[in-house]
């Protein structure tokens, strides 16, 4: 029986600040380049302060929402549990995920009273992205924004690995695995940023060593997470902990192992203007594509040329036409 939706994500929620800085700005600054930061409200104040009349972009954000919105801008059915207050950038958010053809257990309970999270995602002239995060009412991420009508309704659980850093929502996390596991619901998850597994291992060995069906990260994490000197061995250690797993690897195209074999998707080469994003739009074209009858190799040559389009321009979305012409080329 077909499932209402095909993927059901679980995130923080932030809205997503994005402007051009100089690598002068983030050393002046004292910003750690290349990563996500948490940071307390008044750091980000004062980082917006200092850069209030640039041009910014702004759109609902987090790294599982761009990945669930990337599945409904493909044409699949989307679901995505997350926490914002009764504020003006919440209700921003809401219309954005909502217009994007998300669905949200955000359209069906009323809204707290705190302040809504928000990321600044400051991309340099190399086209590597920095953020700075203050984490708001997200920070308080639980069980209480599972929404289990819907994960029942859905082929996978899609966990962003940003979640680790709070108790609450480390235990919703399980709490959403659990149900999916006792549901034959497949638990796909991705560790987000090398920040997360360099601070927040224990919290991510907890999650995933019981086994995923489906593990994304990139090449740094990879070798970070298993403790190993080069993607070989990293690769091998995956195998371990993940029936499936997906590993970025910028320039040099991605590795996916289907269970069997390992496969080589190759790069497509482009000018890098931004890369904001780009690991979650291949999180989401791929899901689309295995979740819609592709092969694993075919779903990564759709998500290796949409993450590629993505870097080739600003922001972590694509626009309708782009997204007809990349099926149209792969499927």
């Amino acid at each position: 029986m077909d499932k209402k939706y095909q993927v059901y994500g679980m995130g923080n929620a932030l809205v997503d600040l994005e402007l051009i800085v100089s690598d002068e700005f983030l050393n002046s600054h004292n910003i750690e380049k290349g990563i996500m930061t948490l940071v307390e409200e008044e750091t980000q104040n004062k980082i917006m302060k200092a850069i209030e009349d640039s041009d910014t972009t702004m759109q609902c954000g987090g790294s599982a929402a761009n990945s669930v919105i990337a599945v409904s801008q493909l044409g699949g059915r989307s679901f995505y549990s997350c926490k914002v207050a009764n504020d003006e950038l919440g209700k921003f958010y809401i219309n954005d995920l909502v217009n994007n053809g998300v669905d949200t257990n955000l359209q069906y309970h009323p809204l707290k009273t705190g302040i809504t999270g928000k990321c600044l995602v400051m991309i340099t002239e190399d086209a590597e992205r920095t953020m700075n995060t203050f984490l708001g009412i997200t920070s308080n991420f639980s069980k209480e924004e599972l929404d289990f009508t819907a994960l029942a309704d859905s082929q996978y659980l899609y966990i962003e690995g940003y979640l680790v850093t709070s108790p609450l929502a480390v235990e919703a996390m399980k709490i959403a695995k659990d149900f999916a596991v006792k549901n034959n619901i497949k638990v796909a998850m991705t560790f987000s940023d090398p920040s997360m597994v360099m601070y927040f291992k224990d919290q991510l060995v907890d999650i995933i060593d019981s086994g995923v069906d489906l593990l994304f990260c990139n090449e740094q994490e990879a070798c970070l997470y298993t403790d190993s000197e080069n993607l070989e061995e990293a690769s091998s250690k995956l195998s371990k902990i993940a029936k499936n797993w997906v590993v970025t690897r910028g320039a040099k195209g991605a590795l996916i192992f289907d269970g069997k074999n390992t496969i080589s998707i190759k790069s497509h080469k482009v000018e890098a203007v931004d890369t904001n994003g780009a690991g979650d739009m291949f999180a989401g074209a791929f899901l689309y594509g295995i979740t819609n009858g592709c092969s694993f190799k075919t779903a990564g040559d759709l998500a290796s040329l949409a993450s590629s389009r993505v870097v080739s321009q600003f922001g972590p979305r694509l626009n309708v036409l782009e997204v007809a012409r990349l099926k149209q080329i792969i499927m």
